[in-house]
């Protein structure tokens, strides 16, 4: 019996030993913190997974290893342009005779051909290069960002209340800001095959405007989450703020949302900009020719 009353006893002073764990002597106030804490636990794992896939989005290397065989045919192709256009540098140089303006022009032809050969040969590895760079860069930024600021946490009554009720708001606006890193990884996965192009296109004068049009495409899809990193530091500040610590839901989807429209600004009407003015380039170039002929 002695033995019996000793095993009760111990099992009733295992909760006031072991804190914050359920026992006969606070079950009245563990009971409400369980479910409360089961609630947010809840919820968190129904975005964690979106705040994952964000993360490795943003931070995660680019492996555009998938694409470098293409990425040699491309350079094949565009390698057989290089004895053309050498020909044409040193014949321009050759019938330029006395006047110093060809001739200057044509040097400056034949250095401009050389410079291409070597960034186009070396694209590969400079492009490696710069994605190594921004995802040091973006990773440095997001390091910086505390883990919880983009969970559902419990730091006041008047937080908790929003986040119950924009839970919903916060996880659609992460899912469309997966979506957009995952057209920017297929893009810059994909930018390995246009490089080479656009290197080429940038030092011919005829198609220098599609080559600016390229680069300029393939930096911004590049740097974006750079900036999308900076964003977050910025508001996951703000938060520290007494004026908006009660707010926190609202910045944490203020902060994704500010990302998204950067995200689909720069990606899609950059592109677009550029190619109007490619367009209307190529148009006036048309028209004069024909008012040449004409």
């Amino acid at each position: 019996m002695k033995k019996l009353i000793l095993f009760i006893t111990t099992l009733i002073l295992i909760p006031l030993v072991k804190a914050e764990e359920c026992g006969l002597l606070n079950l009245a106030s563990c009971i409400p913190e369980k479910i409360y804490s089961f609630i947010l636990e809840m919820m968190n794992a129904s975005i964690y997974p979106l705040l994952s896939l964000t993360q490795s989005l943003l931070t995660e290397p680019v492996k555009i290893s998938l694409f470098s065989s293409l990425w040699a045919i491309i350079l094949y192709v565009i390698s057989l342009f290089y004895g053309i256009l050498m020909l044409y540098s040193g014949f321009n140089f050759m019938f330029s005779g006395y006047d110093a303006i060809k001739r200057a022009k044509a040097k400056e032809w034949f250095m401009n051909i050389f410079i291409m050969i070597i960034l186009i040969q070396a694209s590969y590895f400079l492009y490696e290069l710069i994605l190594n760079v921004e995802r040091l860069l973006t990773s440095g930024v997001i390091n910086l960002i505390e883990d919880n600021f983009f969970m559902i946490t419990a730091d006041n009554k008047v937080n908790l209340g929003l986040q119950f009720f924009f839970i919903i708001f916060y996880a659609g606006t992460l899912l469309i800001t997966v979506l957009f890193l995952t057209i920017r990884y297929i893009v810059v996965i994909i930018g390995i095959v246009f490089l080479p192009i656009g290197i080429f296109c940038y030092f011919i004068p005829p198609l220098s405007t599609y080559g600016k049009l390229i680069l300029n495409f393939l930096g911004v899809c590049i740097f974006i989450t750079f900036f999308d990193a900076l964003i977050f530091l910025v508001c996951s500040q703000l938060v520290q703020i007494n004026l908006f610590e009660n707010f926190k839901i609202l910045v944490m989807i203020s902060a994704f949302s500010l990302a998204n429209f950067l995200m689909f600004f720069l990606m899609l009407f950059s592109a677009i900009k550029s190619a109007i003015k490619t367009t209307e380039k190529t148009t006036g170039t048309i028209v004069a020719v024909a008012k040449y002929f004409a």
